[in-house]
């Protein structure tokens, strides 16, 4: 059976396989809901063939076997399509003069004779050669888009291949569908493998084998965190993903990766007497961090004695600073890098504002740096002075060949005194990033937890450079005096050190509900956060966090954020909302974003009230959507540090709705208020620094949920994943890569 029609209105989004959509009929002018789609846009037409079922949510369908974008006959078809904003340079007015010249002869004159565009009053040459490209573009991606869906290829995925080969989309993956997992960010080796085994691609072929190892090695450094991988763990790895017997393709592995190595994808080491595979990104990445640092570390600022200063400092501020925190201050002004490390409550934030002050005794320009926008936030509250997030710093720009940001090593940052906290989620990429924008004598101040979970990117850039035992470092173990009243900075160190959190009744800000039923623990998790905390804290609902260990379960982030959205932002006649196959965006949801977008628009108002505009949003960005476009089947949101940012429907899937957060995406963040489900799971989720992390997030109160039986075996297990990471190696090389040279 095959139909054919016009998009009239989107009504559902999926997020793998496209659009559910509603088609008018060109014969009858009936409305006919039909099934999934690739991405697909109001005012298309489309060629479908398929059969009609019942679906139990929608009633009758129209189930999807093939379908194609076909030219609008008609004047109306036409006009639609065009005026539906797919075509640059058109809009409705245009549109129907276009129509009304040439008639159903339109697509043919925009395509084959644009310059008779002309012939209509206020098109210019320039504009009609803008609308032909734009109309040609459209055409060939929808074209692309289609023959990727036969193989299972969503929208999103689609786009990006699109804009990666462009026209030679087909003919890439007729040729090599394995070049995607090289060339596409997100396309890993199950996708390609599917692709060439419907066009019949070798199951032996080097292609094959070529893209196995790239996947692995990719994996590992996504999933993991590594930037290497031992060799005999690539091979173990590889064979089973290829389902493959390695004395069979031993010598064709060994062949094929030397030719890797020759062709530049990859790195050969011996890092610890193991012989180990990296991609070459890594290699360079952690390589040219290595240099960097040891060329920071080759400037030593000076030897002096700052004991008068320091006193100045406490008489100005009425406190009184440990013999370890005055050391601490003094190795970083007279170090030209160094690491300050210490758990909550050990005056960090103190140290870094009496080093703020001796620089600006020396007349330095100091810059303060965070991951993330909260911990920048938090940091310009605690000391007084602007912080920035380590992006908005170094600023994106990808107009720019050499990077895509605008500080860099041919632009250096115009300062003499760089600090970062939190730098214990800090990334080698983001790490490399800074210090190439890094002048030589400028001095690196590196402050953070090293007992915090890892990065989520890859790398171990804080324990990696505490381990080199070349960068200087003061490590605090005393208590600040006044956070010895918090039961939350005690009972952090308590976990640290492997003993079980004090439970006390009278507690002001650290509490424990013990429920051994997850549905009890449900039901306690919501109504302290709805109910019982908003009363006690005076913190509203949605300020709240409650941090999971886990996305999965009755007390997992997933099935969380569902309840308490309904609870906290219940839907009503004056709220909009878009529904997609994950989830329901309402207006005011609180959501995140939980990805790195460096190209998506943002504008703001200034502390001048002129607007800004910039680029990029970045995975741990809290903010709350202040308007829903149930017809574009788009977003608005407006994240905390004011950036707003429209979502189109192919980019909602990087965002998921915050009551609700796994604790590393709570990284670097500080909440007044946080309740933590303790839950069963395995002992490589539930781990000690995983409910440190969590704790050490609370600023003001922190609640437990769960039994003491899983709280004992969390603060029990000690295991760490290891993460396989060359910046301590490299570092230790030290003159061997320092004598290759600098930028």
């Amino acid at each position: 059976m095959i139909i054919t029609g016009t998009i009239k209105g989107i009504i559902f989004q999926n997020e793998e396989n496209g659009y559910t959509v509603l088609v008018l009929n060109t014969d009858g002018g009936d409305m006919t809901c039909v099934g999934t789609l690739p991405m697909v846009n109001i005012g298309e037409n489309l060629e479908l063939e398929g059969e009609m079922v019942y679906n139990k949510n929608y009633g009758e369908q129209f189930k999807i076997s093939h379908a194609k974008v076909v030219q609008p006959k008609s004047k109306a078809g036409i006009m639609r399509y065009l005026s539906s904003g797919l075509i640059r340079g058109v809009g409705k007015v245009t549109a129907e003069n276009i129509v009304k010249k040439f008639g159903a002869d339109t697509l043919n004159i925009i395509e084959f004779n644009p310059s008779r565009l002309t012939e209509i009053r206020g098109i210019s040459e320039q504009k009609a050669l803008l609308i032909a490209e734009s109309y040609i573009g459209v055409k060939k991606m929808q074209d692309t888009i289609m023959f990727l869906q036969e193989y299972d290829i969503s929208s999103r995925m689609a786009v990006k291949i699109y804009e990666t080969y462009h026209e030679r989309t087909m003919e890439k993956l007729k040729t090599n569908p394995y070049a995607l997992v090289e060339d596409v960010d997100g396309i890993g080796f199950i996708t390609a493998d599917k692709i060439a085994g419907k066009l019949g691609i070798p199951f032996d072929s080097d292609f094959r084998l070529r893209a196995g190892i790239l996947h692995t090695l990719k994996e590992g450094a996504d999933k993991n965190g590594h930037t290497y991988m031992p060799c005999s763990e690539v091979y173990k790895e590889v064979t089973a993903l290829l389902k493959i017997d390695y004395e069979d393709y031993e010598e064709k592995l060994e062949k094929l990766l030397f030719q890797m190595q020759i062709d530049g994808v990859l790195k050969c080491e011996n890092i610890n007497d193991t012989d180990v595979f990296m991609l070459t990104k890594f290699y360079n990445i952690e390589r040219s961090s290595a240099k960097k640092i040891l060329s920071l570390l080759s400037h030593t600022v000076s030897e002096q004695d700052f004991s008068e200063e320091i006193e100045n400092f406490e008489h100005l501020n009425n406190i009184e600073l440990h013999e370890q925190q005055k050391q601490a201050v003094t190795t970083a002004v007279n170090s030209g890098i160094s690491v300050i490390t210490g758990g909550p409550g050990t005056g960090k934030t103190t140290i870094i504002k009496c080093v703020l002050s001796l620089m600006r005794n020396q007349r330095k320009n100091t810059l303060l740096l965070a991951p993330t926008g909260r911990a920048a936030k938090r940091m310009s509250e605690s000391c007084g002075v602007e912080a920035k997030t380590i992006h908005r710093a170094l600023e994106l720009d990808f107009t720019n060949l050499h990077d895509c940001f605008r500080y860099n090593e041919f632009n250096k940052l115009p300062v003499d005194c760089i600090i970062v906290d939190e730098v214990s989620m800090v990334d080698v990429v983001l790490l490399n990033a800074l210090l190439k924008a890094t002048k030589r004598n400028c001095q690196l101040i590196l402050v953070g937890d090293k007992d915090q979970l890892p990065s989520v990117g890859a790398g171990n850039v804080l324990a990696d450079i505490l381990n080199s035992g070349i960068v200087p470092y003061v490590c605090l173990t005393e208590i600040y005096r006044q956070a010895k009243e918090s039961l939350i900075v005690l009972n952090a160190h308590a976990i640290n050190e492997g003993k079980m959190p004090k439970i006390d009744n009278k507690s002001k800000d650290f509490f424990f509900e013990n429920k051994r039923e997850p549905a009890d623990m449900l039901d306690c998790i919501v109504g302290l956060v709805t109910q019982r905390l908003p009363k006690y804290t005076n913190v509203e609902p949605s300020k709240i966090q409650v941090l999971a260990p886990m996305k999965n379960g009755l007390c997992g982030i997933e099935n969380l954020n569902k309840i308490l959205q309904e609870k906290i932002n219940p839907p009503s006649q004056s709220k909009s909302e878009l529904y997609t196959e994950r989830m329901i965006f309402r207006l005011n949801d609180k959501v995140m974003q939980i990805v790195n977008n460096y190209e998506i628009e943002w504008e703001r108002l200034n502390e001048n009230g002129l607007i800004e505009r910039g680029e990029g949003v970045f995975n741990g960005d809290i903010g709350t959507v202040t308007s829903v476009d149930f017809h574009k089947g788009e977003i608005e949101v407006t994240f905390e540090d004011g950036r707003v940012c429209v979502y189109p429907k192919n980019e909602l899937i990087n965002l998921q709705l915050a009551y609700a957060m796994t604790i590393h995406k709570s990284q670097g963040s500080e909440f007044d208020v946080v309740v933590i489900p303790i839950v069963a799971g395995t002992g490589k989720i539930l781990t000690r620094n995983l409910l440190y992390t969590a704790v050490t997030r609370a600023k003001k109160l922190v609640v437990l949920v769960g039994s003491l039986f899983y709280l004992r075996r969390m603060v029990e297990n000690n295991y760490t994943a290891k993460r396989y990471s060359a910046l301590c190696y490299f570092l230790k090389q030290g003159e061997a890569i320092f004598k290759e040279g600098l930028d």
